[in-house]
């Protein structure tokens, strides 16, 4: 475990092996996660959170529908193990 020191301004510098460690280099955009008795830093997720659509969005998707069965069998061929 390694220790760094706040300056006046409130800024650390996060030790070298760490920033290698984790591939963070100059840029790197990091969240501060506030847990109470402990701080995480991990790195910003590069996408902006999506959400799953309602369960009234209407299906894009125009072709006939597949059974249970038939989606096995293919899952089955893709994986290599056809029954």
């Amino acid at each position: 475990m390694e220790s760094v020191a706040l300056s006046s301004k409130g800024q650390f510098v996060l030790p070298k092996a760490i920033r290698t460690r984790h591939h963070w280099q100059a840029g790197t955009r990091l969240v501060v996660i506030d847990r109470g008795d402990e701080v995480v830093i991990k790195t910003a997720e590069p996408f902006t959170p999506t959400s799953i659509e309602s369960i009234d969005t209407p299906s894009v998707y125009k072709d006939k529908r597949l059974s249970i069965a038939d989606m096995d069998r293919a899952i089955a061929a893709e994986a290599g193990t056809k029954k």
